[in-house]
C-alpha cells in the first residue's frame, strides 16, 4: 500500500451535499435509517427541514423521492448500495428511470472492503444491475475529492444518477483542483506497454502496481474510469491503440461490472487482449478490508499478475 493521504469517500459525499445545500434550496436528502453511516447526518444537522428519514423501507424511499422530484425539488437518496440497488431496483427502474425523474442516488458501503459487516452488506453486484437500466448514469469515484466533485456534477444532470462509494478511508489519488467531467475518463499515468483501467478503490491499487512494475521495465498506463455509464469509449479505444493490451480492475463482480463494460466497447471498436481483476463470482465474508481484498484477489499484487499475463497475449 502506498503512503498517500487516507480520507473517507463518504465524507466527500456528505461535504458536497452540504455545499450544494448552501446554494440550492431545492436540494433535499432522504435516507433509510442509515444517516450516521452514510454521513448524511451532517446534512441533517445543517438543514433539518430538508432531510427525511423514511426508516428501513427502501422501496418507499424511492417512491417518496420520485414524488418530491415531481414538485420541483432535487432529491438525493442515500443508503447502503446493496439495499438501494437490491431491495428497490424495481422502484428505481419504473418509478424513477422510466419517468426520467430527477432523482440522485448515493450507494454507500460499496465493495468487499466494507469488511466485518459481511456478505449481506457488501455490494458486489450493483454496478451490473444498475447499468442495464435505461436513463441511469453511474459513477464510481476514486477518492474523497472525486466523490465530492461527482456529487456536484450530478446536480447538473437532469435525470437519475447513481454514485457508488465505500466505507473505509482510501488513498487520495486526485486533488481539490483536479479536473473532473462526468462521462470523461482521464489518465493518471502515461505508459506504452499496457493499460490498466480502474475505478473506485482500485485506482490507487493500479497506481501502486504501475510503480512496482516500473522497476521491472514495464511501462503501465493508468486510466481512471470513474464514470461507468455513459462510458468514455474514446479514451478506452485510444489507450487500447496505444498499448495493445488492457487489464481492468474493480471492487465488484467481474460479471457485468466495469470490466465487462470496457470489453463491450473494445469488442465493437478495437479488440485487444484483456485480463480482469475483480470478484470472481462469489460472495464475500466478514474480515478486515485489507484481509478481504487480499483473499478475494483485488490488490496491486493481483493487478501485477494480470499485467504479466496479458503481456504474454499481446501481439508483437
Amino acid at each position: 500500500m502506498s503512503e498517500r493521504e487516507m480520507m473517507l469517500t463518504r465524507k466527500g459525499f456528505a461535504d458536497a451535499l452540504i455545499e450544494i445545500g448552501e446554494q440550492d434550496e431545492k436540494l433535499v436528502v432522504l435516507d433509510a435509517d442509515l444517516s450516521k453511516s452514510t454521513l448524511t447526518s451532517l446534512f441533517k444537522e445543517r438543514f433539518p427541514d430538508r432531510h427525511f428519514n423514511v426508516g428501513i423501507a427502501e422501496q418507499n424511499l424511492i417512491n417518496v423521492a420520485g414524488g418530491l422530484s415531481l414538485t420541483g425539488l432535487t432529491p438525493f437518496v442515500s443508503t447502503y448500495g446493496v439495499f438501494l440497488a437490491g431491495r428497490a431496483w424495481e422502484q428505481i427502474r419504473t418509478s424513477v428511470c422510466y419517468g426520467k425523474l430527477n432523482v440522485k442516488f448515493g450507494g454507500a458501503h460499496g465493495g468487499i472492503s466494507v469488511g466485518p459487516d459481511g456478505a449481506t452488506h457488501q455490494a458486489l453486484e450493483e454496478i451490473a444491475i444498475m447499468r442495464v437500466i435505461p436513463e441511469m448514469k453511474i459513477c464510481v469515484p476514486a477518492d474523497y475529492y472525486e466523490t465530492k466533485k461527482a456529487v456536484k456534477a450530478s446536480m447538473e444532470i437532469d435525470g437519475p444518477v447513481y454514485i457508488r462509494f465505500g466505507r473505509e478511508k482510501v488513498p487520495v489519488v486526485t486533488s481539490e483542483d483536479h479536473d473532473f467531467e462526468f462521462g470523461k475518463a482521464y489518465k493518471l499515468k502515461e505508459g506504452k506497454d499496457v493499460s490498466v483501467i480502474a475505478c473506485g478503490t482500485m485506482v490507487s491499487e493500479a497506481l501502486d502496481a504501475a510503480e512496482a512494475l516500473k522497476s521491472e521495465g514495464v511501462d503501465v498506463e493508468v486510466v481512471n474510469l470513474h464514470t461507468i455509464k455513459p462510458i468514455d469509449a474514446d479514451t478506452i479505444v485510444e489507450t487500447a491503440r496505444k498499448t495493445g493490451c488492457i487489464v481492468t480492475a474493480e471492487e465488484h463482480q467481474k460479471n457485468g461490472g466495469m470490466g465487462s463494460a470496457v470489453m463491450e466497447v473494445l469488442a465493437q471498436n478495437y479488440p485487444v487482449p484483456v485480463e480482469m481483476v475483480g470478484i470472481n463470482d462469489t460472495f464475500g465474508e466478514s474480515g478486515s478490508p485489507s484481509e478481504l481484498m487480499e483473499k478475494y484477489g483485488i490488490t496491486s499484487k493481483n493487478i501485477i499478475e494480470m499485467v504479466k499475463k496479458v503481456l504474454t497475449r499481446k501481439k508483437s
